[in-house]
């Protein structure tokens, strides 16, 4: 099947708990070059996240820093409950779900869009039970058979990010990292089309920091823009990732200002959600490179 921006929106669907993500990337695509990115605050709900595990973990303290992002200009917020750094304990399903749904619920209460993060179909389900109306898939429909039907029996919107199964690895990919993430693309999208997942709701992911090298990470970053090339909506996560510590030779906790560059190389390139912990600095820096790309169009 061949995938571009006409077919991509040429039967939308119009119900579904996606029906609001729909319509949010709907207007960030009619805004034309000068558009911003829409941008994603990440809400762990775990004791062991590489960035900010355990700061969180508590369900009031989850709830209350999901509406400060909220409060700092996140059109999305990204609620999960299991880690994908490097050598992270897996979580059952049932654990997951009991660290995430009051979370998820609290903030839909709050009127607030909602993706959860899981690689678990069963998770997906009670998510989306609780008011999540986005599945952000970190196996990219390829992992749990059942994730991309309750994407198209629910109408959530689908964020499917690639990812060799090897969490938190900088193992390098084999040959082109540019071509293999449209490989695996094409795999992901031959799936959601044969379960029905709604098109005009898809988003694809390069999963930075998920089996690349520092190095592999750099070349996605710097053809960013070649991802574009089945017609769907890209999604830039780099946010604190190891790669711009090591670039950068900063310490494990001071990656804001790598983030932000790599974020506004993104959005340079077409970016149309960017998923970060730093939600107001992005913001503001979403709306400069917003600004500097509509200039270099206009007139």
């Amino acid at each position: 099947m061949t995938h571009s921006a006409s077919s991509a929106l040429a039967h939308p669907v119009t119900d579904g708990v996606g029906a609001g993500f729909a319509s949010l990337l709907r207007s960030w695509r009619e805004a034309g070059d000068a558009r911003a990115p829409i941008v994603m605050g990440i809400v762990n709900v775990t004791p062991d996240s590489f960035s900010d595990g355990g700061h969180f973990f508590r369900t009031e303290a989850a709830i209350e820093h999901g509406l400060r992002l909220h409060d700092e200009g996140a059109a999305i917020l990204d609620v999960g409950g299991e880690s994908t750094r490097a050598n992270a304990e897996p979580v059952a399903a049932d654990e997951e779900i009991r660290r995430i749904l009051p979370v998820i619920e609290a903030l839909t209460a709050n009127g607030i869009l909602v993706s959860v993060d899981t690689m678990k179909a069963e998770v997906a389900r009670a998510a989306i039970s609780a008011g999540a109306q986005i599945l952000n898939d970190v196996r990219g429909l390829l992992g749990d058979p059942e994730m991309a039907e309750v994407a198209a029996r629910t109408g959530a919107g689908v964020i499917a990010m690639h990812n060799q199964g090897i969490f938190g690895s900088a193992k390098p990919m084999e040959f082109d990292p540019v071509a293999g993430c449209i490989a695996f693309f094409r795999r992901a999208l031959e799936v959601a089309h044969e379960a029905g997942v709604a098109e005009d709701r898809l988003v694809l992911d390069p999963g930075f920091g998920f089996g690349k090298s520092p190095e592999q990470n750099l070349q996605i970053l710097a053809r960013f823009g070649e991802l574009g090339a089945l017609g769907l909506p890209l999604l830039a996560g780099t946010s604190r990732k190891s790669f711009i510590a090591k670039v950068a030779g900063a310490d494990d906790t001071e990656r804001l200002a790598g983030t932000l560059a790599t974020n506004v190389v993104a959005a340079l390139a077409g970016a149309a959600i960017v998923r970060v912990h730093d939600v107001a600095e992005h913001v503001a820096a979403m709306r400069i490179a917003a600004a500097i790309r509509g200039a270099g169009t206009s007139g």
